[in-house]
């Protein structure tokens, strides 16, 4: 015990002595340039491009950009909306010249700068110097940059082929609704020639190596992009989003990564063209760049596309040239599809009318079939019926198949539209998120944090919608016939609440009003295009006539005729 009591003693006093006389110790060079070595013990320095739309900040440590703030924009909570903040960003270009260097270790020197340009250098002992130089034109949300190395072909090996861009970058929320914020924002890749950019991460945390060619990438927030494009392509590249909890401290949505090869070609001067568009995702800036960049915007497969692209988004932008009210935008957009379709709804409807004149028909019809063993029987005359009344049994069917697609691209276009970005309406304070009449304070699993009232109008006018198409008819002894009863009236509104409770108020209100308008229409076209009169007097003159049977029904017929056949002859080998 007294030993180690002198041991402690004798290394304290040695401490002692060391602090009061210090030896002089000489830090050791990480670089073996002395220039390098110099430029990554530096003190960088902030600079700024700024024009009509963007705000840039540079720093000189890495010659890269420090935050961006795009200007006509602004945050839910009407903050400075920012596509990165300070110390959110950091990106390098990795080469190796005679030994390995990232740009963003080193301090670069200031050697232009103007209003709309920035030149900075970072200089070797060997001779050379990498130059990084950026340009931020008028009026746009481009930032043009080219690297370039210059006089270094005595310093870069003639055998190096290729250098490495490496860019990490944290996205904050920008938006109200944190789940549907998620679930439009991705990452993507182009590469030319390709109809649309390749998606990953699209609402959840995914990577991608991508082993061919590509022209650009992006990380997509639902609203905004930060695009990255190479002019001469990127040999191959790993991209890689993951998104952020929603109790998130620092308020940030998804932590992106992307790590680009470019192929290189060592020379005096050697020159490689970037460009960086951070801005907002709408498909007309978008696609006033040339580059493809609008089809990041999610506008549907292939059909759903094509109506969106060339109607919807068309319309939309004419209405709003001469109508400032977003809610009274979708009003007439509404009016208008529904015009559109008119012909393909007027045969439903009028089918769906026609159906419940002949009702007491087909109650007949149960009532004289009421056993499960005569359900042949009841079909063959229940389709005679329809013969005699003149009624397509598909023509209800067919036409609301019809009119999905249109219902689909409105699903995929107003929660992606940032035109209706922060645009209130009624009590919605902004149509392209959730509106909310009760906050919970707590989450509840499907549900959400609250009651959209948009939503709640929506799935009871879908309710009343479902329950006035059906008024006057019957299941029967069908239980498949109960069962869809059951499904229009109850759980697809349910369901449809449950979907639309936490997604864009404009979307929940456009459904609103389709609903309401189909009702108008259908309540029209029994009051005066379907006469019940007529049909019942039709069926009466039809009366002890053989109904004529149409192609679809003969086919009909021959395939009931074959299905008793064959269950006739299981019955005598079960016989046997």
């Amino acid at each position: 015990m007294q030993a180690d009591s002198a041991a402690y003693a004798q290394l304290h006093a040695n401490d002692t002595l060391a602090q009061a006389s210090p030896v002089a110790t000489q830090a050791v060079a990480v670089y073996r340039d002395s220039l390098l070595e110099a430029a990554s013990g530096a003190e960088g320095q902030v600079l700024k491009l700024e024009n009509e739309k963007l705000a840039v900040a540079f720093t000189t440590k890495g010659a890269q950009p420090l935050s961006v703030r795009v200007k006509d924009y602004t945050n839910y909570d009407r903050s400075d909306l920012y596509i990165f903040h300070e110390g959110q960003s950091e990106m390098g270009y990795i080469i190796y010249a005679g030994e390995n260097i990232n740009t963003k270790d080193f301090v670069f020197t200031v050697a232009e700068q103007t209003d709309s340009s920035l030149v900075m250098r970072l200089p070797f002992a060997g001779g050379g110097y990498i130059q990084q130089r950026y340009v931020l034109h008028k009026d746009s949300y481009m930032l043009d940059h080219a690297l370039s190395f210059i006089g270094m072909e005595n310093v870069i090996p003639r055998n190096v082929s290729v250098y490495d861009f490496n860019w990490k970058v944290t996205v904050p929320r920008m938006e109200k609704g944190y789940k549907n914020e998620v679930q439009y924002s991705k990452g993507a890749y182009y590469q030319s020639g390709d109809k649309k950019p390749v998606e990953i991460a699209r609402g959840r945390s995914a990577s991608k190596r991508v082993d061919s060619r590509l022209s650009w990438f992006t990380f997509h927030q639902q609203f905004f992009s930060a695009i990255m494009q190479s002019k001469k392509e990127f040999a191959s590249g790993d991209l890689t989003v993951n998104f952020l909890p929603e109790e998130d401290p620092d308020h940030n949505l998804m932590a992106c990564e992307a790590n680009m090869r470019s192929d290189f070609r060592p020379g005096e001067t050697v020159t490689d063209e970037y460009s960086f568009y951070f801005g907002p995702n709408s498909y007309r800036i978008l696609k006033s760049y040339d580059q493809n960049y609008e089809k990041t915007i999610p506008l549907g497969g292939s059909v759903v596309g094509l109506f969106t692209k060339y109607v919807i988004i068309p319309l939309f932008n004419f209405l709003h040239r001469f109508i400032a009210s977003y809610g009274l935008i979708i009003l007439l957009m509404t009016l208008f599809i529904k015009i559109v379709v008119l012909p393909f709804a007027f045969k439903s409807y009028s089918s769906s009318a026609k159906m419940q004149a002949i009702k007491p028909e087909i109650d007949k019809l149960n009532e004289k079939y009421p056993r499960q063993e005569d359900a042949m029987k009841k079909q063959q005359e229940t389709m005679a019926l329809y013969q005699k009344a003149g009624i397509n049994p598909m023509g209800g069917c067919l036409p609301m198949l019809l009119q999905f697609p249109i219902l689909f691209a409105m699903f995929r276009f107003f929660p992606a539209s940032i035109e209706l970005r922060q645009q209130p309406f009624l009590w919605a304070e902004d149509l392209s998120a959730y509106d909310s009449i009760l906050d919970f304070g707590t989450r509840i699993p499907l549900l959400g944090d609250h009651i959209s009232l948009f939503a709640v109008l929506m799935a009871v006018s879908m309710f009343f919608f479902s329950k006035f198409t059906m008024q006057g008819q019957t299941s029967g002894n069908d239980p498949n016939a109960a069962s869809m009863r059951f499904m229009s009236l109850y759980m697809m509104p349910i369901m449809m609440f449950f979907i639309c409770n936490n997604l864009s108020s404009g979307l929940s209100y456009y459904y609103l009003l389709s609903n309401l308008i189909s009702m108008v229409e259908t309540w029209v076209i029994k009051k005066w295009f379907v006469n019940p009169a007529e049909i019942q007097a039709k069926l009466k003159a039809s009366a002890g006539k053989p109904a004529p049977k149409s192609k679809w029904q003969q086919r009909l017929e021959e395939a009931q005729k074959m299905q008793r056949q064959m269950q006739q002859e299981q019955q005598k080998k079960g016989r046997r």
